[in-house]
Formats: C-alpha cells, sequence, structure tokens
C-alpha cells in the first residue's frame, strides 16, 4: 500500500505520523531559536537517537525532516535580534539586523517567513524538472566549480562601493580563506560529535563582532508595525532566485546554503536588506526540498539532515518525506512570525549589555561543548577577522571567503 494511502484510511497510522513530525517541530524550534546552533549539528545529534525512536522508520525521518525545515524558518529570529546567525543566514543576517535597529524587525521576520513560505511553493513544482535539469549539467559545473566560485569573491569586492571598501573586502577575503583553509579540517573534540569548525567559524566571524558592538549601544529599539513594504512582485522574485539557487546547493557537494546565497544576492545587487533577507530564506529553504530529489536521484547526501537520515538508515519513501517537510514548512511559517514577535519583544526588555554578553558566553560553552579547546581558538581567531570589514566599512559578506576560498583551491 502507497504511505500516503495509508494514512488516509488508518486514523491510528496518521495520529502516530503527526505525532512524530509534531515532536519534528518542536525539536526544530528549539534548534532554530538557539544562537549559534547549525542545522547540521543538530541532525547529526538526530542521527544518534533516531535508530531508538520506536516507530516506523520513514515517520522517524519526516520528523527529521521537519525538524530541519522548521530549523530554517526559524534560525532568522536569532539572527535579527541578537545578531548571531546560523550559518546559513549568514548572507542576510546584518542586513536583517540593521532593519531591527531602524524599528523594522517585525517586518523583517514576516519577510523571511515569506521568503522561505514561496521557496518552498516554488521548490515542489520545479523540483523535478530541476533534476533533470540539474543531472545533465553536473558534470560540467563541477569540473568548472573553481571557476564559478572565483568569480563570486572577485564580484564581491569589485561591487564594494568605494576604493576603501574594496581593499576592506579583499582582505577580509583573503584572510578569512586563510581561515577556512586552515581551520574547517581540524578535528573536533567536543562533548558531542559536531562533524566539522562551522560552528565556531560563523559564530565569530558573524556572530561575535555584533555583540561586542552591542556592549556599548542601546539594544534593541521599540518595532514599528509589521508591514511589509516590499511589493509583493518583488517579493516572489527574490524569493525565486533563493530557491534557483537553493536548487544548485540541493545537487552540488561542497556548496553551502551560505555560499549560495552570497551568489544569488549578487543577481539582484539593489535588492537593499529587505530583499537579501527574502532571497536568503529562500536558499535556506529551498534547499531542504531540492536536497531530498537529489538524494532519490543521484544516491548522495546534500545536507546534515540527510546524512542523518542514511545514517538512521531511513529508507527513502518520498511521499512521506515529503510530507514532513510540508508540515514542518506549514508550522514554520506561522512559528517564525508569532514568536519571533515575541522574541523581539522580550530582547527589547532586557538590558542589551548583559544579554550580549550572556550570548557571547553561550557560545563559548556551544562551542566548547561542540568542537572543545580548538573550537574555541578558532573562534576566537574568527572574531578577530570578523572585525576586518568593519573597519574599511565593507559588507560583512566577504567573509564567505572561509568557505569560498577553500572550495575554489580545492575544486
Amino acid at each position: 500500500m502507497d504511505p500516503l494511502t495509508g494514512l488516509a484510511v488508518a486514523p491510528s497510522r496518521s495520529l502516530m505520523f503527526c505525532a512524530f513530525v509534531g515532536g519534528g517541530v518542536a525539536l526544530g524550534t528549539v534548534s532554530g531559536l538557539t544562537p549559534g546552533v547549525h542545522a547540521n549539528t543538530f541532525a547529526l545529534l538526530l542521527a544518534g537517537v533516531a535508530p531508538a525512536v520506536p516507530g516506523p522508520l520513514s515517520f522517524v525521518g519526516a520528523a527529521m525532516l521537519a525538524a530541519g525545515t522548521v530549523h530554517t524558518f526559524l534560525d532568522v529570529v536569532p539572527a535579527l535580534a541578537l545578531g548571531v546567525p546560523d550559518p546559513a543566514m549568514a548572507a542576510s543576517a546584518l542586513p536583517g539586523h540593521r532593519l531591527v535597529l531602524e524599528g523594522r524587525g517585525r517586518e523583517a521576520v514576516r519577510l523571511s517567513a515569506l521568503g522561505s513560505a514561496c521557496a518552498v511553493v516554488f521548490a515542489v513544482p520545479l523540483a523535478v524538472p530541476m533534476t533533470r535539469v540539474m543531472t545533465g549539467v553536473y558534470p560540467a559545473l563541477r569540473a568548472h566549480l573553481g571557476v564559478v566560485l572565483a568569480g563570486v569573491a572577485g564580484l564581491l569586492v569589485l561591487t564594494e562601493r568605494t576604493p576603501t571598501a574594496k581593499v576592506g573586502a579583499a582582505l577580509a577575503l583573503g584572510v578569512s580563506g586563510a581561515l577556512g583553509a586552515v581551520a574547517l579540517d581540524l578535528p573536533t573534540a567536543g562533548l558531542v560529535d559536531a562533524g566539522n569548525m562551522l560552528a565556531p567559524l560563523f559564530a565569530g566571524l558573524f556572530g561575535a563582532p555584533v555583540l561586542l558592538d552591542a556592549l556599548s549601544g542601546e539594544g534593541v529599539p521599540e518595532q514599528a508595525d509589521p508591514t511589509v513594504t516590499t511589493p509583493r512582485p518583488a517579493v516572489a522574485l527574490f524569493a525565486l532566485v533563493g530557491t534557483l539557487a537553493g536548487a544548485v546547493v540541493g545537487y552540488l557537494p561542497g556548496v553551502s546554503s551560505a555560499v549560495a546565497a552570497t551568489a544569488a544576492l549578487l543577481a539582484v545587487p539593489n535588492a537593499g536588506a529587505r530583499g537579501w533577507i527574502v532571497t536568503t530564506s529562500g536558499v535556506n529553504t529551498a534547499n531542504s526540498v531540492f536536497a531530498l530529489f537529489a538524494l532519490v536521484a543521484l544516491g548522495t547526501p546534500r545536507t546534515g539532515v540527510l546524512v542523518a537520515l542514511e545514517r538512521a538508515g531511513v529508507t527513502l519513501d518520498l511521499p512521506v518525506l515529503l510530507a514532513g517537510v510540508a508540515a514542518g514548512a506549514a508550522a514554520g511559517a506561522v512559528l517564525v512570525v508569532s514568536v519571533g514577535d515575541r522574541y523581539l519583544e522580550t530582547v527589547g526588555r532586557l538590558d542589551y549589555t548583559r544579554l550580549s554578553v550572556g550570548v557571547l558566553a553561550l557560545l563559548v560553552v556551544l562551542v566548547a561543548a561542540l568542537t572543545g579547546p580548538v573550537g574555541i581558538a578558532v573562534f576566537a581567531a574568527a572574531t578577530v577577522v570578523g572585525l576586518v570589514p568593519v573597519a574599511f566599512r565593507a559588507r560583512r559578506a566577504s567573509l564567505m571567503g572561509v568557505l569560498l576560498v577553500p572550495l575554489a583551491v580545492g575544486a
């Protein structure tokens, strides 16, 4: 019997599926709202406990995908309120943070929700044709990946507005690239298996500098009404660009959502902070759909959640797994708005200096738990590098050299 047909005709099985997905939504909510927690790290933790969960493995897989999808909706909230992004949200974290400081945080939350929701709507019908296209062009794209990434890196520098900013962007790109080349393959020695050094690198490059600046700031101001001022056609266009970039990530090994978001944003250079949020959110969420189809078509996982699925021995029942993604997207779209508003309101009531110190301490604890003493050293070095673009008034997107340079050199 078809898995979804079984759900329709067996109420007890339907209730079990809803319970599993509900558990995944709850876990994804916790991970998405925790500053500095990367979805891949969370997925590896899920992989360790998934085999011990009683129930059909396909339902376990749906729960894991629901958790990962909800995470892609909610990870924007701490990035907006605290400036500490999940790596996938790094490209839009600072533009979004500026909107919060302008009192437009509630609008930013809704823009992110629209970007992620539209990405799911676009990705599902595009998944099959994009799978055919990407499997056809994959060999040529993979063969010239280094050239493509070098072009992205060059555009990051050349599109800066002033000569000083160009110098700063080039310096940030080079230094962060050198840091990535040294640190990405370092072994982790934390209390749990983090898998890689992404957590300390991105927490240091994009999170800690913002928190250090906030120590002398006035905190999150009162937020204005949530009206989205960007025209609907523009939102749809930004989301579509993000969706297509997310498709590339889903099929191309080694290229992360953060790299794809950086490249996508260069395609819409006049998007402003609002366009950046929509586009990056679209990349992040669309990758969840396309990577699943890539796993079925090519047999290789492209995201941490799908690696976790394989480790857990989950069977690839595509209808059930897609149902998990759809349920996670529906829950995430609701949660990011309701929770995001409360998150911003709560942060606005707190002493921001103490909050920044507390979040910095939390990041150090998380980095130590995930990656050990070496991770702490990487976090400290990344924090220093993260201050470079600020000194030259350059875009922090140039810090994506931490991934671009090692990928381009190794391609």
